[in-house]
């Protein structure tokens, strides 16, 4: 035997290897740091770290699995191929007996080759406590941050957790994941309830697979706002396990499940996040601009002139679009000169000044930096106007000369006690008539009222509408012998017969959306209207046909709600994506995307001065948008319940809201908002708030100057007459049906 020494290069087992010696070393010198500046309890912590992590690695020793562990933590991935969505074997537990029921060992080869993307080895590796322990060190972090970064920061927690989860449903590890759910969703539940109930339907790897809201988190980017010291931190603290949290909250990463724990969460940063870094300062702006614009956005914007690069900031895509023609609708010559002539003769009959039918009190003023259309620009129409259109126009001047002008501005800065305070809150208030349907077990989902206040309809659950006359006057009598064999279909211009005396009573049916239809608003112009439908899409209509016009396809869930902008150049959708849309009419093209809301959006309206889109549903709150540049300009919060309808005061000073709470609710358009300081004394200051059911969960913003509420109402309908007085309708529920 040769007696030659080993050289330096070969391994020997009395020989230290490199790795640990300069582990060794690094944790010897920061003992030495730590020792020098007098951190004792560090050092003390540091070393029973070491302590223990050498205890875990001499006792370690390599696992192994065997082939009945491996079939029963892996069947679980196989799909039934007669239904994709289901899965073959869905307990682990009764999985060796299920296959023995199969009796081939070539149906157990099918059950292996049938897995689905999740490698097996990451599967029988992974530690499902890596990600609950991470997340938990995540929230520790972002709760024990500054105050002013934590609204920043919460954003980043519903993301990671989401796909903490799905990860977890997908490596087939169920009763960790139902864990994880129960012990962090609570926290995230009153902004994201409606995602995380979808996501707790998910228990299987072939739910994510197929389910459409699992895979859109899979393929797109979470878009996170976030400032630039705030990012800085951020990285920090994965990166180092220690930043930005306040003193004895949060304890960074120690230790090798914190290490796996930060892992986890890094990779959900790199692979899932994309953050908008800002160079605005958290105190500069307010909590609720953080969740403005956050969520999955790549596929709720439009990709912007024709190019198939993802956009996931809103504000590009509307600034891509360009300016708007939000101005009021121009108004023919031969119009204005015929209205003109029958307002004089209106005067003179009631023997009033020719000055106050003036044209002019009903034409909306062209507000500084909007851009008026031209006639080119408008739908087409009749090359004549009609005797009805003359009619339209100067009822609308007899509406301004009588309209009650509302100031909700006055009350600001108003004293209770003073003796001008009632008389204050007359003129700022509106008057409001409300009408309750009783004794409609069956329900009656919408409801209207005309612009002249003299007729109310309502739509009953039993496919059926039924019309009352508000000012006393009978109805005249309709047909009695209708079926429903008399709807046609006409293959010719509409017009050539709905006009046409033998054809009068012809009862035209427009076809075209292939789900129900949810909403239906008419054009300002009167010969056009649009609808809503659960196909996803709105349409546009004429009276003249029966096809429609345009359709305008690009959000993700139902189209609840449409509305006409005043001058009929464009239309506004809300959707149960969480979205609401400005379409222009004509050319069928999306130029305005709104995100900010947490749920459905069911109601929308336009201010009559053409500036303004608020949007309301099911998340219990109003945004208020300009629409010329599609940000946000404020957030009102102060309902209970989900809001079913909305609209402004003719001079777009104040808005009226109704909702599933049993009330109306009065907005100041023009106040700062905000939620208020606390009062310092029990009594409120303001006695036009009013408080209703267990309101005092939602923190109501100070530019709600009142609220009127019912006894068991729930209002489905509030509508401002043109001469702002205010109607609104709901059907009585009563106790036994709540």
């Amino acid at each position: 035997m040769s007696g030659t020494p080993p050289s330096p290069s070969d391994p020997s087992p009395s020989q230290p290897q490199e790795p640990a010696v300069n582990e060794n070393d690094v944790d010897r010198l920061v003992l030495q740091y730590l020792r020098a500046k007098g951190h004792t309890g560090a050092e003390k912590a540091l070393l029973d770290e070491i302590d223990g992590s050498s205890s875990d690695s001499r006792n370690s020793r390599p696992q192994t699995i065997n082939a009945e562990e491996l079939v029963k933590t892996l069947a679980v991935f196989s799909q039934n191929p007669s239904r994709p969505g289901e899965n073959v074997l869905k307990d682990s537990s009764t999985v060796l007996s299920e296959l023995s029921a199969m009796g081939t060992s070539s149906a157990l080869q099918a059950l292996i080759s049938n897995i689905s993307s999740v490698g097996a080895e990451e599967i029988l590796t992974e530690d499902p406590s890596d990600k609950p322990e991470g997340f938990r060190e995540l929230v520790a972090w972002v709760e024990g941050s500054l105050d002013m970064y934590r609204p920043e920061f919460r954003p980043i927690l519903f993301p990671i957790f989401c796909h903490f989860y799905l990860d977890l449903i997908q490596a087939g590890r169920k009763d960790a994941a139902l864990q994880f759910f129960g012990t962090f969703a609570p926290q995230l539940e009153a902004a994201h309830s409606a995602t995380l109930h979808h996501l707790y339907t998910l228990l299987l790897p072939a739910h994510v697979q197929n389910d459409e809201l699992a895979q859109r988190f899979r393929d797109e980017k979470y878009f996170i706002r976030i400032s630039r010291s705030g990012f800085g931190l951020l990285l920090g603290w994965l990166t180092e396990g220690i930043g930005g949290e306040a003193m004895g909250a949060g304890h960074g990463f120690y230790g090798e499940k914190g290490k796996r724990g930060r892992v986890a969460v890094m990779q959900v940063v790199n692979n899932h996040l994309r953050f908008d870094v800002t160079s605005s300062t958290s105190a500069s702006l307010p909590p609720s601009t953080w969740e403005e614009s956050t969520g999955l956005t790549s596929s709720l914007i439009p990709h912007a002139n024709g190019t198939q690069s993802k956009i996931y900031n809103p504000q590009a895509f509307n600034l891509s679009k360009g300016d708007l023609k939000l101005g009021p609708a121009p108004m023919s010559e031969e119009l204005r000169t015929e209205t003109e002539r029958v307002a004089r003769e209106k005067a003179m009959l009631e023997g009033i000044p020719s000055t106050q039918y003036d044209i002019s009190l009903a034409r909306p003023q062209i507000l500084p930096g909007m851009v008026a259309p031209t006639e080119a620009d408008m739908l087409p129409l009749p090359p004549n106007f009609k005797i009805v259109d003359v009619e339209r126009e100067v009822g609308a001047i007899r509406d301004a000369r009588k309209r009650i002008k509302l100031e909700p501005s006055a009350l600001n800065n108003l004293d209770p006690a003073s003796p001008q305070a009632s008389g204050v809150r007359a003129r700022a208030l509106p008057s409001i008539c409300a009408y309750t349907l009783h004794d409609v077990p069956e329900g009656a989902p919408c409801c209207t009222f005309s612009q002249d206040t003299s007729l109310m309809a309502a739509g009953f659950s039993e496919s059926y509408i039924r019309l009352w006359s508000l000012n006393g006057e009978k109805l005249r009598g309709m047909r009695s012998d209708f079926s429903a064999g008399s709807i046609r279909d006409l293959d010719q211009p509409l017009h050539q017969n709905i006009f046409s005396p033998p054809l009068q009573t012809i009862i035209v049916a427009f076809r075209g959306h292939e789900n129900p239809v949810w909403d239906v608003k008419w054009s300002p112009l009167g010969m056009y209207f649009a609808t809503a439908s659960r196909d996803r899409t709105a349409r546009l209509w004429s009276t003249d046909r029966t096809a429609c016009l345009r359709i305008y396809a690009g959000h993700l869930g139902d189209v609840d709600c449409v509305r006409f902008h005043p001058n009929s150049l464009y239309l506004a959708t809300g959707s149960s994506d969480w979205t609401a849309r400005l379409w222009d009419v004509q050319r069928g093209s999306c130029v305005r995307v709104f995100l900010g809301h947490q749920g459905s959006v069911s109601t929308l309206a336009i201010s009559p001065d053409g500036r303004y889109l608020a949007s309301a549903g099911e998340d219990l709150a109003i945004n208020l948008w300009d629409i010329g540049s599609g940000k946000r300009i404020k957030k009102m919060t102060g309902h209970t319940a989900s809001i079913y309808s909305l609209s402004f005061s003719a001079e777009s000073s104040l808005l009226l809201s109704g909702g599933a709470d049993w009330t109306v609710r009065c907005w100041d358009v023009k106040g700062a908002g905000g939620v208020p300081s606390k009062p310092t004394s029990g009594n409120n200051s303001n006695p036009a708030i009013h408080k209703f059911g267990e309101e005092g969960s939602i923190e109501s913003t100070s530019d709600m100057i009142s609220t009127f509420p019912t006894k068991r109402t729930p209002i489905i309908n509030v509508q401002f007459t043109p001469r702002n007085l205010c109607l609104v309708g709901g059907i009585y529920q009563s106790p036994e049906t709540r």
